[in-house]
């Protein structure tokens, strides 16, 4: 009976082991090695800034969003942001913060994404409830757009009130940056060399913003696209620019059909990367 007893539990264990094991993500630093969750929220605590590069439509990512808002903000005072804000859109996701707007009235004043209701709104409304400010950082796309076009010079026709919704001029630009090369390298035949520059004036924008708002003793957290910081470039080398004894943080998100190792193409991407099985479910 005693054996008998033992096997069952034997099983039990090994099972709850096994169960315990089986995870949609692993958490790695920039060299590849295996990281907590914990050790990560004490690292960036301590941060002046924190970029969060995500895959847009990936549910892990968006999860762990909204907890290390909550964990981070029950050790900071904190200022949130997001690239998928656009900075004209401020006054009514201030509204919206401060009640005068409800979430309909939100969604028909601001151009929200459309996985807003699912992925975005729960860090919005973690804000609303705390009283934490939000920034609209990115530019707003229709002037991207006339970067896309023709160069930054096509911003220079902008009126004195548009260019509030962007980066000062001239905007700097370094077009050797990896992240700028690697697109036209990913765009192969499509690309122009406006392409990058079109990226570079979101980029330029997002770091205005968040250096606009932070304020002295508190964390900025800015939710973005990993293309946007990853290998500590984007964002990360314009807030440098300009305000080089910066402590910046930075989280990545990648995809694998294996999360026990890192890939070596990730290693380095971010000072941490959230390493995402490849079959998890995505949001769209």
């Amino acid at each position: 009976m005693k054996k008998l007893l033992f096997a069952c539990l034997f099983i039990a264990f090994a099972s709850m082991s096994y169960a315990q094991q089986k995870s949609p993500y692993t958490l790695f630093d920039a060299k590849g090695r295996k990281v907590s969750y914990a050790k990560m929220i004490r690292h960036l605590k301590d941060k002046d800034i924190v970029l969060f590069g995500e895959y847009h439509n990936n549910a892990i990512a968006h999860w762990l969003q909204l907890a290390v808002t909550k964990d981070l903000h029950a050790k900071r005072q904190m200022v949130l942001g997001a690239e998928m804000f656009e900075a004209d859109n401020q006054v009514a996701l201030n509204n919206y913060l401060s009640g005068k707007l409800s979430a309909k009235g939100l969604d028909s004043n601001a151009r929200l994404w459309k996985n807003y209701p699912t992925d975005y709104a729960p860090l919005v409304n973690y804000a609303k409830a705390n009283n934490i400010p939000f920034i609209a950082t990115n530019i707003p796309r229709k002037y991207a757009a006339l970067v896309n076009k023709g160069g930054f010079g096509k911003l220079d026709s902008l009126t004195s009130e548009e260019k509030k919704w962007i980066a000062p001029l001239p905007m700097t630009y370094d077009a050797s940056l990896p992240g700028y090369v690697n697109m036209i390298k990913m765009m192969g035949l499509h690309a122009t060399e406006n392409m990058p520059k079109a990226q570079a004036s979101k980029d330029a924008t997002m770091a205005h913003f968040i250096l606009t708002n932070h304020t002295n003793g508190s964390l900025f957290l800015h939710y973005n696209g990993a293309y946007h910081s990853d290998n500590f470039d984007g964002i990360n080398w314009y807030l440098k620019q300009q305000k080089p004894n910066l402590k910046i943080g930075t989280i990545s998100t990648v995809s694998q059909a294996n999360i026990k190792s890192l890939l070596a193409e990730n290693l380095g991407k971010a000072d941490y990367i959230i390493c995402v099985d490849i079959d998890m479910t995505n949001t769209y």
